[in-house]
């Protein structure tokens, strides 16, 4: 009896062990989801801000998105032409924005998905890594499986057709490979695959500016997945694509380029090793320009000054000389006497995080990009405020962010923080029109509105009175320009 009556003390001892086990593994879950928060800005008529307005956001706005926040904590956020794929730590995925080519996974071609939506077809599977391309989507599994959907007609979804898919769909070529990434860019995507002889590269989709590098002849596209050319003897770890360009790093943290040239530089239909002092951890790609980190914390810069996308106009001017020739590798100006920790790139614009936790961006700012409150240009690094002040370990006030991709056009950003705020909440969306009163604006709108018909319904009467012997081939034509001209300001 005494053994039995000590071998339920020790079951009791260890399950109240195991319960304190799990209320503190609870409690860090908690803790880890209560400290994260979301911020997005930039252009969002296509709901991909996910702030439930269809209008571009100068500053950061912190979300509120229970659909999101239910679903764990996120680990990856990619962002394509206007769509945006989040990746949780448990292995779900959530997309929202644009769908109208399937690329949401969804089953539907929805012009936008204003809140994340979980991707029912991918539930019974842990997806570690994902990809958003300008209307294609990818996902990669922890069983090396990898899956697309989106826009397939250059290919670039490697199903061997030219069809769209608005659910994910496995690539059958990959299914006795294991895929380590996959990496979306505008028209083609680029996959890793971990095999017995090493980590091999595969290209499909467009690839007439050489961004798939499978031949030595430019190829307008193909449609399966086709082994990369130029990496003998050389050990991938990292992929990236975004425009018409494709970049690779080493496990020597070597830089690796091809396909359309950055800045006066010619394409590349093969990799181009980039000879650098530095080793790297990390390479982003912008439609004109590409971002390179350091293992020291140094960020380095591929291409032009479009947009003031790059911020060092004496380089630009010098490389136009070099036409042909590989670009040249440059230091980012304006970041001296700091440590880089995150970089992120735009169609023409660009993004790091520094050790301090301080968010700077600079480039093309029209639809508000840039998250500085204005649609102006920048030349230089400019820091951005989340509006917020973070507590750090030490008690001290920083605005702390951990920047997660972009990988965007012209450009949802969004930020993912992992701080307490000061007062323990996340502070209030700004509104619309940069924090005005809304109902104001909406009477004068609807004023303006009437008053502006009325003038218009005067001029169109007196037109007509000037115009009665006018034929009704003329009044035909001109309707028929006005609504040519609409569609084309709507599709730019």
């Amino acid at each position: 009896m005494p053994t039995a009556a000590m071998e339920v003390n020790q079951k009791n001892k260890q399950s109240i062990i195991e319960q304190k086990q799990q209320q503190e593994d609870n409690e860090n879950q908690r803790e880890r989801e209560e400290k994260e928060q979301l911020w997005s800005w930039g252009a969002g008529t296509d709901g991909q801000l996910g702030t439930v307005r269809l209008q571009d956001e100068l500053l950061p706005q912190l979300l509120n998105l229970p659909s999101l926040s239910s679903a764990g904590s996120v680990s990856i956020l990619a962002c394509g032409g206007a769509h945006v794929v989040a990746l949780t730590s448990g292995g779900k995925v959530l997309t929202w924005g644009r769908g109208n080519s399937g690329q949401l996974g969804h089953g539907d071609m929805a012009n936008n998905l204003l809140t994340p939506k979980p991707v029912m077809s991918l539930e019974s599977y842990f997806i570690t890594q994902v990809s958003a391309g300008w209307s294609h989507s990818g996902f990669v599994s922890d069983e090396g499986y990898v899956f697309t959907c989106g826009d397939g007609s250059f290919g670039q979804l490697g199903h061997g057709d030219y069809r769209s898919h608005c659910s994910p769909v496995k690539v059958s070529f990959f299914v006795n490979k294991h895929v380590e990434q996959i990496a979306c860019g505008m028209r083609h995507s680029l996959v890793l695959s971990k095999e017995s002889s090493g980590n091999l590269l595969y290209g499909f989709g467009s690839g007439k500016r050489g961004q798939l590098a499978i031949s030595t002849d430019r190829i307008k596209s193909v449609n399966t997945p086709e082994g990369t050319r130029g990496f003998d003897g050389v050990q991938i770890i990292t992929i990236a694509a975004n425009g018409d360009h494709s970049a690779a790093l080493s496990a020597d943290g070597e830089l690796y380029t091809w396909g359309r040239g950055f800045g006066a530089s010619s394409d590349f239909l093969s990799p181009q090793h980039l000879p650098s002092s530095s080793k790297f951890s990390k390479v982003v790609l912008g439609w004109n320009h590409a971002l390179v980190l350091s293992d020291n914390g140094e960020v380095f810069m591929l291409g032009g000054n479009h947009h003031g996308k790059l911020s060092n106009p004496e380089n630009t001017t010098l490389s136009k000389h070099l036409s042909g020739e590989a670009a040249v590798l440059e230091r980012v100006p304006g970041l001296d006497g700091m440590k880089v920790v995150e970089i992120a790139a735009g169609a023409e614009h660009s993004a790091v995080v520094t050790e301090e936790g301080a968010i700077k961006t600079w480039g093309w700012g029209e639809h508000g990009q840039l998250g500085l409150g204005s649609t102006s240009d920048e030349s230089s690094p400019r820091t951005v405020s989340l509006g917020d002040e973070v507590l750090h370990k030490d008690g001290s006030s920083i605005a702390s962010a951990a920047l997660m991709d972009w990988l965007c056009s012209d450009c949802p950003d969004l930020v993912l923080s992992n701080a307490r705020t000061k007062s323990g909440e996340g502070s209030k969306e700004i509104q619309a029109m940069g924090g005005v009163p809304l109902m104001p604006w909406i009477l004068f709108g609807i004023w303006t509105l009437l008053l502006l018909v009325y003038y218009v319904f005067i001029a169109l009467h007196a037109l007509y009175d000037a115009a009665k012997d006018t034929t009704d081939t003329t009044s035909a034509a001109t309707v028929t320009n006005l609504e040519i001209g609409v569609a084309s300001q709507i599709h730019r």
